[in-house]
């Protein structure tokens, strides 16, 4: 019976499916080396070879990293906090605040959430300035350049919706001047003021739309734009370009 196990368990172990997934047992050569970065699906996200600089903190600052982590934690706290909120006008600022004192640890991961939003947009803005500085927006990754400067205004407009969801009168008069400028757009102003409104004033229509937005609509375009950003990372050699 032991041997039976042994043998199902050695053809997982050595299936195609297990060595694409788990670090191979390669003896330590630099060409094994290679191996184990290339043919991993995890490990070959990074590419087998580093410039020396671009391993050194003082240069790259793990702004990129960091940003993506409070990114993550604005997902799982996010998550949690939808199962205590309902985005009406006539619960959702009870809703915030019965988490806030009423649910055992609610309040930890509202804070969580919140300051995980603050500390992304220092984060990436910190991130724009080193890219910026170090000159690894020149070709060839210009192209990744743009896609950053989408997922800053992405992250900026996530801030924003996530702003109004405890619809207290600070979301109401900041929904009133968002929507206000969008209605300065030349030629579609009118079309998307009303479509951010859901109408002609602020009601439950407004609030529902920047809620889907907020948890459904960006993180979902960010998500890929992030997959394209890290994707194009790997490309391009690594997370640093030229001095």
């Amino acid at each position: 019976m032991s041997e039976e196990k042994k043998s199902w368990s050695s053809r997982i172990t050595e299936s195609a499916t297990w060595r694409s997934i788990f670090r191979h047992n390669y003896s330590d050569t630099p060409r094994n080396r290679f191996l184990q970065i290339s043919s991993n699906v995890f490990l070959h996200l990074h590419p087998a070879e580093l410039p020396r600089h671009a391993i050194r903190i003082r240069f790259t600052w793990c702004a990129g990293g960091v940003t993506f982590l409070f990114y993550l934690m604005l997902v799982v706290t996010g998550v949690i906090l939808m199962f205590y909120y309902r985005p009406d006008a006539a619960h959702a600022y009870t809703d915030m605040k019965y988490a806030q004192f009423d649910i055992p640890f609610a309040w930890l991961m509202r804070n969580m959430h919140r300051y995980s939003g603050h500390l992304m947009v220092i984060a990436i803005w910190i991130h724009m300035l080193r890219v910026f500085m170090t000159g690894s927006y020149k070709p060839p990754r210009e192209f990744n350049w743009v896609v950053g400067v989408i997922l800053l205004v992405l992250t900026m407009l996530l801030s924003f919706t996530g702003y109004l969801l405890p619809w207290d009168q600070l979301s109401v008069w900041a929904v009133t001047v968002g929507t206000n400028m969008a209605g300065e757009v030349p030629l579609f102003g009118r079309l998307l003021r009303k479509l951010f409104l859901g109408g002609h004033q602020i009601g439950d229509a407004t609030l529902l739309r920047f809620y889907i937005l907020h948890c459904i609509f960006i993180p979902v375009i960010a998500s890929v734009f992030m997959i394209v950003h890290f994707w194009r990372i790997r490309k391009d050699g690594g997370i640093s370009g030229p001095l």
